[in-house]
């Protein structure tokens, strides 16, 4: 019989864990501090149900629909096997030059009906200012952006295939991406990343959390703490495109919450994370985002990676302007020794 991991009411005093008995240490150690991390993995689960097993995990398969060349790079329309039965939507580019084996992010996209097609930059609807993908090929990556499920080219009810959230169902479809970009012969599978705005943007950091594979994460409009979602109300995380417990179970209730961002952001470490939060973001009110990362900081400080947490505020919305992710592009090329 499984054991719920232990509750913790403050998402914000992470150097705590708690034993079997409920009572709080203190954590000055990084192996003390794995016991907390796997407690907020354990956690998470909670919400969005179990990472899948192995036996998920069939041949990937790739299929190419479509290959255009471009003046520097080819964009391949493929589709990858991500368990029995489901295959997954998906642009992949190549640079036409390469000298070595490249790096490689997965693009997870924003909130778009065209889905892939965003950070692909293959569309006039979405903001340039998505088009990740292709621009960080331009600078030299490999670059693969799937479909999230019911966006773009990828039809599929999770919920009837076994899953609880539509949020595991894409964390799994993610690391399926990532076995992907580690068997091109074009990539260093040493060094893969992630980076994605706004739903892409949370997908990039959950992804991550679960698959250590992933070296970086550039996350753009992507979190705040709960209770500075909307006034705590977690409506829009509770939805069949995210995560349902969170009303059915947890009565979109911050306090009720297994996890949160602070958690969240925190068992990155010590690996490195760059988040775009601009100051008057609607979605994403920045003081909660700047409570997650103050939270996080003695984490990544214990882990001796102070300088790997960084944070970006710009003026404007919810946007990923081009001065930001020029930062963020060159702070991605220092992670990766380029």
């Amino acid at each position: 019989m499984s054991i719920d991991p232990p509750f913790y009411p403050d998402h914000s005093r992470l150097l705590v864990y708690k034993d079997a008995e409920g009572r709080d240490h203190p954590i000055t150690t990084p192996a003390q501090w794995e016991k907390r991390r796997q407690h907020i993995l354990q956690n998470m689960q909670l919400v969005m149900g179990p990472l899948p097993d192995a036996s998920r995990r069939v041949p990937l398969e790739m299929e190419t629909l479509e290959e255009v060349s471009l003046e520097d790079c080819r964009r391949l329309k493929v589709t990858y096997a991500s368990e029995p039965g489901d295959r997954v939507p998906a642009y992949l580019f190549l640079p036409n030059r390469l000298a070595d084996k490249a790096p490689a992010m997965l693009c997870p996209h924003p909130s778009s009906p065209r889905g892939k097609d965003s950070p692909a930059g293959v569309n006039d609807y979405d903001s340039p200012n998505v088009h990740f993908a292709i621009e960080l090929t331009r600078r030299g990556y490999v670059t693969l952006a799937p479909d999230y499920p019911n966006y773009g080219d990828y039809r599929y009810d999770p919920y009837a295939n076994g899953y609880v959230s539509a949020t595991m169902k894409g964390i799994w479809n993610h690391m399926r991406a990532v076995d992907l970009l580690q068997s091109l012969p074009q990539t260093d599978p040493a060094r893969i990343g992630s980076i994605g705005h706004s739903l892409g943007g949370h997908n990039s950091i959950y992804v991550a959390v679960f698959d250590d594979r992933i070296k970086a994460v550039i996350s753009s409009c992507g979190f705040n703490a709960f209770p500075k979602y909307y006034g705590g109300n977690l409506a829009g995380w509770s939805h069949n495109g995210y995560m349902p417990r969170i009303a059915k179970v947890y009565d979109k209730d911050p306090a009720k919450m297994p996890f949160d961002f602070p958690d969240v952001i925190a068992a990155l470490a010590p690996r490195p994370f760059f988040t775009n939060s601009p100051v008057d973001d609607a979605n994403f009110e920045v003081s909660g985002v700047r409570d997650c990362i103050a939270a996080a900081r003695p984490v990544y400080e214990l882990l001796g990676a102070a300088d790997k947490l960084v944070a970006a505020y710009p003026t404007g919305g919810h946007d990923f302007p081009p001065e930001t992710r020029t930062t963020a592009y060159a702070w991605l090329d220092r992670q990766f020794g380029r």
